[in-house]
């Protein structure tokens, strides 16, 4: 779909996620405004939300809203995660747990979600990513599951979550669930001069995985982006900005 004429605002636009999102916005034609705020700040990103949300509800031309939440607003409930375990749009967080656990910034997406786009009438979709790779130079590595995707998937889908009429509700975006230790070994056939932690920090078997549901993301035509590819392009470019030397 063609953006030309047609004016989008995107906030948070320094942040990494939306930096992709305008670049592809601006690729279609679209015209961009954009907000940024202090990452810092966590009180004013609850805020910030709210806001957002009442403005959008006051102008009858605003279609559409999609807003950045993520699969820990999804996921955080206790329930026990095994290989038989599809994890769905139909999953929510537990707030107490959450509060037990001093997520403001989750609690802040449950709240614009479950809440305050229900008072208002708002034509909400609420896109819930998984989460991008960090290999900081540690020396052993966590008895987890990660679950993937790719930021430039994430920003098609805000895409096809503001352009397609029948997109709707919440989306789970995951590209591949895997153990921290597999996808450490994706690194290692890449990379095998790559020093990475080699060491679980404990003995206990591995965690089992699960799976996300791709059902709602492939109907705004994501084919996600392999794991492989990931962790290649972004080792590539951080070896050509020259913060890693492999």
């Amino acid at each position: 779909m063609s953006g030309e004429g047609k004016v989008v605002c995107v906030t948070g636009g320094s942040g990494y996620i939306a930096s992709w999102l305008v670049k592809f916005l601006l690729e279609r034609g679209y015209t961009v405004k954009a907000t940024v705020r202090d990452p810092n700040l966590i009180d004013p990103a609850v805020k910030g939300t709210l806001n957002v949300l009442k403005s959008c509800a006051k102008v009858p031309s605003i279609k559409r809203v999609v807003v950045t939440s993520s699969m820990a607003s999804v996921s955080y409930n206790g329930k026990a995660l095994s290989p038989d375990v599809v994890v769905d749009e139909t999953w929510f967080s537990d707030l107490a747990f959450c509060e037990s656990k001093k997520l403001w910034y989750v609690i802040s997406k449950i709240f614009a979600e479950e809440r305050f786009a229900k008072e208002n009438g708002i034509d909400l979709v609420t896109i819930h990513p998984g989460w991008d790779f960090q290999c900081a130079g540690a020396q052993i590595f966590p008895n987890d599951n990660y679950k993937f995707v790719d930021a430039r998937d994430v920003a098609n889908a805000h895409i096809g979550a503001f352009e397609l009429a029948s997109a709707s509700g919440r989306l789970c975006l995951v590209g591949r669930v895997v153990h921290y230790s597999e996808f450490l070994k994706i690194i290692h056939k890449h990379y095998p001069t790559l020093h990475i932690p080699e060491k679980c920090q404990d003995d206990k078997p591995f965690v089992p995985k699960y799976e996300v549901s791709k059902e709602k993301a492939k109907a705004l035509g994501i084919d996600f982006i392999p794991l492989d590819v990931r962790v290649v392009d972004t080792i590539e470019s951080l070896k050509e900005k020259g913060f890693l030397n492999v």
